[in-house]
């Protein structure tokens, strides 16, 4: 799968909530915000597979 690079701007607070979040499922914090996506589309029913 390809993948498109984008600019992601967060406060400061939810950044660092993230960079924990990641380092605990020894993810990087690319990762984690991935997973935190592919995670909420599953659950809204909104991915296609």
């Amino acid at each position: 799968m390809a993948k498109k690079p984008f600019a992601l701007r967060v406060d400061e607070e939810m950044m660092k909530a993230i960079e924990k979040w990641a380092a605990d499922e020894f993810r990087s914090v690319n990762g984690q915000i991935e997973w935190m996506l592919h995670q909420k589309l599953k659950e809204s029913r909104r991915l296609k597979k």
